[in-house]
């Protein structure tokens, strides 16, 4: 008899909303896998940060006793986290600031955990799924909203042996920009700056202007795409072969293939970093989307009570104005290393420009977002270029101590 297939799903989370996600989605987990022609164990990780948003420990460990029948789940505590560093400072594999640098809490550091812990479990692949995803899709069809379940657990295992990394596609509320009335207090042209000014390979004006000013932030998906059509192989562009952190699988028997994550001290962009390590790795794109509620105003789909309109994420609502805010400081906490990996012979003159331009954008952005103060980005980025070389050495020696730890 074939050997059961060891799956990891990963949640790197500081939200206690990830226990809804689980508690809502367990069964169709299982319904997915039992559909394929050979036994998949499941082993949800759900690695807990309680200084993300000042969640309390036991508001993790509420998920529901009927999904621990069919599943079993591990939770990665700030104390397992702490044990495994001293075990291996004691061995003398990693010194303390070694184990610093690769575990702990935070986005990089949060996934090298949780991926370690999978290996250190014998987990044949593993599953990032982040806390505000669900597994349908929405396409418009004649100005209707179709929703469609989709099968997100076995379109990654039916195509992980053939690449070392699937990544598959996000709809929803993608970006954390919201909507933004053009006008007096601020120009298209103004905003644009800005988005380009903070934005990498992966976010800008181009790609968000239809979704966020025409669609009210929602990216709908394809509907070819979403009945399972078009799968391909991700080519280098640029700096990177560019995946998000979720849905994102890992083939855990090609180590070797798969880097480390990294991001700069209390800034965003690990999956960014990761995808500039991807050069050699196969890199599958898959067929299945997951609904992204960025603002967490759609917790209803996972009732499967899905909406038939989807409301603006306006900017004057201040729970938005802060999720754009703080994301706009981790997007300038990381775009000076990005751009250093991309061109380091001409990085002081580049960064010149993007300070010059995120100046001329500030007094706009402050007139719309007037709970906010816009011009800490300056302080921020300055802060950030000025530790580029050291932030660099850290994003090396990241991936040395992950080519270590899988020896």
């Amino acid at each position: 008899m074939e050997k059961a297939i060891e799956l990891g799903i990963g949640f790197v989370t500081g939200r206690s909303h990830v226990c809804k996600v689980i508690n809502n989605y367990y069964k169709d987990m299982i319904e997915q896998v039992s559909k394929l022609d050979r036994k998949v164990n499941i082993t949800i990780f759900l690695l807990y940060d309680l200084g993300y948003v000042g969640a309390e420990r036991n508001d993790f460990y509420k998920i529901i006793p009927a999904v621990y029948k069919d599943i079993d789940v591990r939770f990665i505590t700030p104390e397992d986290i702490e044990k495994e560093k001293q075990r291996l400072i004691n061995k003398k594999q990693l010194t303390e600031e070694e184990a610093n640098l690769f575990f702990g809490n935070g986005h990089a550091r949060g996934r090298n955990s949780l991926m370690y812990f999978a290996c250190m479990n014998n987990m044949d692949y593993l599953l990032f799924w982040d806390d505000d995803e669900y597994p349908v899709a929405c396409v418009q069809e004649n100005n209707e909203i179709i929703w469609k379940k989709q099968e997100n657990i076995n379109a990654h295992l039916r195509n992980i042996d053939k690449a070392n990394v699937t990544i598959g596609y996000h709809c929803g509320y993608i970006s954390p920009i919201p909507f933004v009335d053009f006008g007096t207090d601020i120009t298209e042209d103004e905003f644009r700056s800005f988005i380009e000014v903070v934005s990498n390979d992966i976010v800008s004006w181009e790609k968000i202007k239809k979704t966020i000013q025409e669609n009210h932030g929602i990216t709908y998906a394809d509907k070819s795409i979403s009945n399972g059509k078009g799968l391909y192989e991700i080519e280098k562009q640029g700096a990177g072969k560019w995946v998000a952190g979720s849905t994102l699988c890992l083939n855990l028997h090609h180590l070797d293939k798969i880097p480390a994550f990294y991001n700069p001290m209390n800034a965003r962009g690990e999956d960014t970093f990761f995808s500039t390590r991807l050069e050699d790795s196969t890199v599958l794109k898959i067929p299945v989307y997951h609904f992204h509620d960025g603002f967490l105003q759609y917790s209803q789909i996972m009732l499967e009570r899905f909406p038939k309109v989807f409301e603006k994420a306006v900017n004057s609502d201040y729970a938005n104005g802060t999720r754009f805010f703080n994301v706009s400081i981790g997007w300038v906490r990381y775009k000076p290393l990005l751009m250093y990996l991309t061109d380091k012979e001409h990085y002081k003159e580049n960064i010149e420009i993007v300070f010059k331009n995120l100046e001329k954008c500030i007094p706009a952005m402050n007139n719309v977002f007037k709970q906010f103060d816009f011009n800490i980005l300056l302080k921020e980025l300055k802060e950030y270029s000025d530790r580029v070389e050291l932030d660099y050495q850290d994003y090396l020696r990241t991936n040395d101590i992950w080519n270590r730890l899988k020896n």
